[in-house]
């Protein structure tokens, strides 16, 4: 990210940068960056799907000490990628790296920064919770944070070295440097310690131009520029003191722009120190150059109005758009509160897929989830037009394009993009459930926050491949239901020592594609204006406490510190297998057309073992509350005529135990041991 190597350079030159006590200050940040940095300084999991409510935790103690130090902050995000693809060359490049990366570290259970899928999200919705002013640009934000620093006369707060190349009248504060963990204080006033970077200060040390610093960006080479693929790259190392590679190149490199005083100048030798060029290929190199310098132009401002008055500027004109954009998706865009994968589906019918810690002979995760890309497409571009959405995801360690059409079907041909904000809300509940196939009437026994995601865990248990097992799917329900994630996590890791174990990539694949369907289907829940109530991400997943209850359940079958747990807790994990083993009878017993089908055709199995192993679930309930959803979801399989699914023994130990839950005094007792029963 930015210019190849120049922070690692700028850190041997100490001088450059000046010792600041940060306070009591508007500061501009840059968000994806931050995110990236933070959640992976922290020590946090990356291979078991990730540890969110920990980062959540993180970003409320970030934020804290800002505003203990009257610091105000303002996070802005990358948006839809660029149309005109100047980066396309540098994201594919990067995708195919984190392919390999990912593969590595579901191998070799080491860290490779790959980033868990949620994490976006738990990042949003805490900075939301937290009322921290947020904004999600149209485009590629380096350019308005850097306007928005300049207008409003305040720092940046990041580690993206194309910073080090905007001129920035109040600088630069590297992410590396601030010290926002160790706050400390002068008489009354609190402030952060960290270093502040200036390009005057730069160009003093090395005795540039300050007109130079984007034609430096471009020759050194920047997400936009990579000389070293043309025909004749230029040795800069020839310019340079002895040094380690790469300071020398740019240190020869700063040696060499010594000599000029314009950009155009030192573009034009340059070019002449290629050798060999033809007039056009020269002309072709200038124009590439050119355009990497252009980056580091300020802009307008359109964020300032917004985050002072709350107004959306118009989206940037884009030619060949073959589906109008509605001026309504204008503002949950910038706002956050929709994904911006949304642009890239509009302008270019293009979608990138996120990458996750598997192994790369399993099927990518992305195709449990494409039934409901699909139906979103259907909305987007409309059931008039022919065009199909291209997906990068992986295959094996590959990138590979996929064409995808959209869906049109049931409420979906009734739906228009233009007036989608405006459609009545039973309809638009009505296709959010249609593609997660579940009812209205399945999921209203549970509490609004719980619906979305036990929708997409009925959806996950009908199209994951391979299927998962009854021990998956407790674990899953058990983490939704822990009162405090993190408590349990701590208790599992103080006992195992952090679970140091290898990576069972069974599990891991079952989780992934798990994550990749709720990821999904919040998109098209905001898309659809919020028919669900959106489910707080943190608090859906932890990866080291689900993997391990895994583990425990497949190799002693009970859950022998899991967990001294409030009844509601209880009570709530009860009503979800409840809901979860209504809604798998029913599709058993009326099965329908698959939405993969569409998508992937696979071989379908039937569901009887796993109801059958639901069935257990039941077994292990000792109040009177429980032995009522027993006898309720008995008398459902009866209707059904499943009851053929339980055996003799099933029938006579659910009898035996609803016996036992009159006795409410023992139900007490046994609760209150929390669920070691389990």
């Amino acid at each position: 990210m930015g210019v190849q190597g120049l922070a690692t350079l700028l850190e041997n030159y100490g001088q450059i940068y000046r010792e600041v006590q940060f306070r009591k200050s508007r500061l501009v940040i840059d968000g994806c960056n931050l995110l990236y940095l933070m959640y992976f300084s922290s020590g946090l999991d990356e291979n078991h799907g990730g540890e969110y409510a920990a980062f959540e935790e993180q970003i409320e103690k970030f934020v804290s000490a800002l505003r203990d130090c009257g610091i105000s902050p303002y996070v802005v995000l990358d948006g839809g990628t660029d149309s005109t693809d100047k980066k396309l060359d540098t994201l594919l490049e990067r995708a195919e790296s984190r392919i390999k990366k990912a593969h590595q570290a579901a191998v070799e259970g080491r860290k490779q920064h790959i980033l868990p899928l949620l994490t976006k999200m738990v990042f949003k919705q805490t900075l939301a919770r937290l009322e921290v002013p947020v904004a999600q640009c149209y485009g590629e934000a380096d350019q308005q944070i850097a306007a928005l620093a300049n207008e409003w006369k305040c720092p940046v707060l990041s580690n993206d070295s194309d910073f080090y190349i905007f001129d920035l009248p109040v600088g630069l504060l590297p992410i590396s440097h601030f010290k926002w963990e160790a706050v400390e204080q002068s008489g009354s006033q609190r402030y952060i310690p960290c270093k502040s970077y200036k390009t005057s200060s730069f160009c003093i040390v090395f005795n540039v131009q300050p007109e130079l610093l984007p034609t430096l960006a471009a020759l050194a080479g920047n997400d936009y520029v990579k000389l070293k693929r043309m025909e004749t790259p230029i040795n800069w190392a020839q310019f340079a003191t002895a040094g380690s590679e790469t300071q020398s190149r740019l240190e020869g490199l700063l040696c060499w722009l010594k000599g000029f005083t314009t950009p155009e100048e030192a573009l034009e030798a340059a070019v002449g120190l290629m050798g060999g060029l033809n007039t056009k290929r020269k002309a072709e190199v200038k124009k590439s150059l050119n355009l990497g310098m252009e980056e580091y132009k300020l802009p307008p401002s359109y964020l300032s109005r917004f985050f002072i008055h709350g107004i959306a500027p118009p989206l940037p004109v884009v030619e060949k758009v073959a589906v109008p954009i509605p001026d309504w998706i204008q503002l949950p865009l910038l706002q956050a509160r929709l994904t911006a994968d949304v642009l890239d589906v509009l302008q270019l019918q293009r979608m990138s897929l996120s990458v996750c810690v598997d192994h790369k002979d399993t099927p990518t995760a992305n195709l449990t989830s494409r039934p409901l890309r699909q139906v979103m497409y259907g909305l987007l571009l409309g059931g008039g037009t022919a065009l199909q959405v291209e997906e990068r995801d992986r295959e094996g360690l590959q990138m590979k394009f996929n064409l995808v059409p959209p869906v049109f079907r049931g409420v979906t041909q009734r739906l228009v993009l233009n007036s989608l904000n405006k459609a009545e809300l039973s309809e638009r509940l009505q296709l959010l459930l249609d593609t997660l196939q579940v009812t209205e009437a399945c999921l209203s026994r549970l509490p609004p926050p719980l619906r979305l995601p036990v929708a997409v865990i009925c959806f996950w248990l009908q199209n994951a491949r391979p299927r998962p097992d009854e021990k998956l799917l407790k674990a899953l329900l058990l983490g939704l239901s822990v009162g405090d994630p993190l408590r349990h996590t701590a208790a599992l890791q103080t006992e195992d020592h952090r679970c140091k174990r290898h990576l069972d990539l069974t599990v891991v694949h079952a989780f992934n594609q798990w994550q990749v369907c709720m990821k999904d289907s919040i998109h098209l829940n905001q898309l659809l204006g919020f028919p669900l109530p959106e489910p707080q991400v943190s608090r859906l997943y932890q990866g080291v406490l689900v993997h391990e209850l895994v583990h425990r359940m497949r190799t002693t079958g009970r859950l022998k510190v899991f967990l001294k747990s409030d009844r509601s807790s209880v009570r709530q994990y009860r009503t979800m297998v409840t809901v979860v083993h209504q809604f798998l009878a029913q599709r058993v017993s009326t099965p329908s057309e698959s939405h993969n089908e569409v998508a992937a055709p696979r071989q379908r199995r039937p569901l009887d073992d796993l109801t059958v192993n639901l069935q257990q679930l039941f077994l292990q309930y000792d109040d009177e509350e429980a032995a009522t959803e027993i006898n309720s979801a008995v008398r459902v399989q009866q209707e059904l005529h499943l009851d053929k699914l339980v055996s003799v023994k099933t029938r006579y130990r659910t009898k035996e135990r609803n016996n036992r839950s009159h006795n409410l005094e023992l139900a007490r007792k046994e609760e209150s041991r929390g669920w070691d029963l389990l």
